[in-house]
């Protein structure tokens, strides 16, 4: 400790140690070290001592944060914002249709929006407006073809708010555990470990496209309560984050029929629904109803579903408005209420965010003015989004040591390395994983950030990292293959 933070009242001591010991790699060393690299860029010529960078730009692969790597907004989302963030426009109708191109149902939606909640200023209903949420449950009803309850939605701040909300009612005390997918993004065993929970780990297969192992589910479970680990949840990210997988219908039986065996809290994280590249999404909500529907005997209708969803993926990516929702299923009306009472401690979610929520589950209908060109933006986001992914998934799978899994849904892929002897005892010389050692490298050569997969999880003596493909053009996907080959000819053989 030194002599300046020993005259401190809070000291790196005596903070939580949950907060200390808790991860979360996406955000972690690369991507400050990428934010540094991106400031000494901004000032060229450099400023000494600095040296020059052998890059001239930064390529956040890192985080699924969409705008940042130039994905456009929805021209009918920002349009409805501009009046709810200046109700003033309102009253110049003419002008924002003659002169702006605002369409009329940009106006009607404003002026219904407002109607809702009076003002994005103002604080709403502490589980979120009531019509937005009647907007949310008819897209669940018309999506599953099952009523969904607007009393059950809750709105959040964002998927991660709702994952938030979910585990402090659940995790009562040090004993409880909660089944995690392995690799899985780090907000589950950040949030596990901050409550001081514990993650139980269950590996998905790889040799499956990252499909759910329920042998591997039930092995892990068993050594979980051998340990005296009150298991209370399972944890299923779908499509898969970091791996891009899409279960299947079976797989999402498998899992519901499991959690109603072993009486388990399902937490659907559905965030990447619409980024789907092969095969449709399916959601937990009908598998569900589906098997309490061919089940009368009441055999699933105890078990607990909370399913989350966002505008912050997809083709929407309106990450930084702070918006989502969470639904329960099946879940003790006494308990429903704990969680009300736990999201009224922070007032509301946002309300710019509930509105953006609302769009994105009731966008343009066919008929109305600006119909046109949202299916234009929304599609032609999602097939550069295509384009993109395919571009890695061949260039991956030309590199020497690189294996990848076909993209089938999400924002990611999530390659296996192999690397050569030499890279891993330098790895090691350098006290890094070597996957670590390897993604640094690749951003000190290239300025691209991607994630080493133990910031997510990987099975012992295996080496993976993330990358989104967001970021526009492939012109950076030649920098990392260029990177691969020159890496594996210093250290090999």
């Amino acid at each position: 400790m030194s002599s300046t933070s020993s005259m401190k009242r809070l000291n790196i001591d005596n903070i939580n140690p949950r907060v200390k010991e808790a991860k979360y790699a996406v955000r972690g060393e690369l991507a400050i070290r990428a934010e540094k690299y991106r400031q000494q860029l901004s000032r060229q010529p450099p400023t000494p001592p600095e040296e020059s960078l052998p890059f001239n730009k930064i390529v956040s692969a890192n985080i699924g944060n969409p705008q940042q790597l130039d994905q456009k907004p929805i021209t009918f989302f920002r349009q409805v914002l501009s009046l709810l963030e200046n109700p003033g426009l309102l009253e110049k109708e003419d002008v924002l249709v003659k002169h702006l191109g605002y369409g009329q149902d940009v106006i009607e939606r404003a002026r219904w929006l407002l109607s809702e909640v009076k003002s994005v200023g103002a604080y709403s209903h502490s589980q979120g407006a009531p019509g937005i949420r009647n907007s949310v449950a008819r897209f669940i009803e018309q999506r599953d073809g099952y009523p969904a309850d607007p009393g059950s939605i809750f709105l959040s701040a964002g998927a991660s708010s709702g994952v938030n909300t979910l585990f402090h009612i659940m995790c009562a005390n040090p004993e409880v555990g909660v089944l995690v997918p392995i690799p899985q993004y780090p907000l589950y065993t950040a949030t596990l470990s901050l409550l001081g929970a514990r993650c139980v780990p269950y590996y998905l297969d790889e040799n499956k496209t990252w499909g759910t192992d329920l042998d591997a589910i039930r092995t892990a479970l068993k050594k979980a309560k051998d340990e005296g680990t009150d298991v209370r949840a399972i944890v299923i990210i779908n499509p898969g984050n970091p791996t891009g997988a899409n279960l299947s219908e079976s797989d999402i039986t498998n899992v519901l029929e499991f959690a109603a065996e072993e009486k388990l809290v399902v937490m659907a994280d559905e965030v990447y629904q619409t980024n789907i590249f092969q095969g449709e999404f399916h959601s937990f909500k009908k598998g569900l109803r589906d098997l309490q529907k061919a089940n009368p005997n009441g055999k699933f209708d105890e078990l607990e579903l909370a399913s989350l969803h966002s505008i912050s993926k997809g083709m929407v990516g309106e990450c930084g408005h702070r918006g989502g929702y969470f639904e329960l299923v099946g879940f003790d009306p006494a308990v429903a209420e704990q969680v009300y009472k736990f999201v009224s401690i922070s007032l509301c979610p946002p309300v710019i965010g509930q509105c953006l929520v609302e769009m994105m589950v009731n966008p343009p209908k066919e008929g109305d003015s600006s119909y046109s060109l949202y299916q234009e933006e929304y599609n032609g986001i999602f097939e550069g989004l295509k384009k993109r992914a395919f571009a890695l998934y061949e260039a991956f799978n030309q590199m020497e040591g690189v294996e990848c899994q076909y993209p089938q849904g999400s924002m990611y892929l999530f390659p296996t390395i192999h690397l050569p002897e030499k890279a891993i005892a330098q790895a090691k010389r350098e006290d890094r994983s070597p996957d670590e050692f390897y993604v640094s490298r690749l951003l000190d050569a290239t300025g691209i950030c991607v994630v080493a997969g133990s910031g997510f999880g990987q099975k012992e003596g295996t080496l993976h990292f993330r990358t989104t493909f967001l970021a526009p053009g492939t012109e950076w996907v030649d920098r990392i293959s260029e990177f691969h080959k020159g890496f594996m000819q210093e250290f090999g053989d």
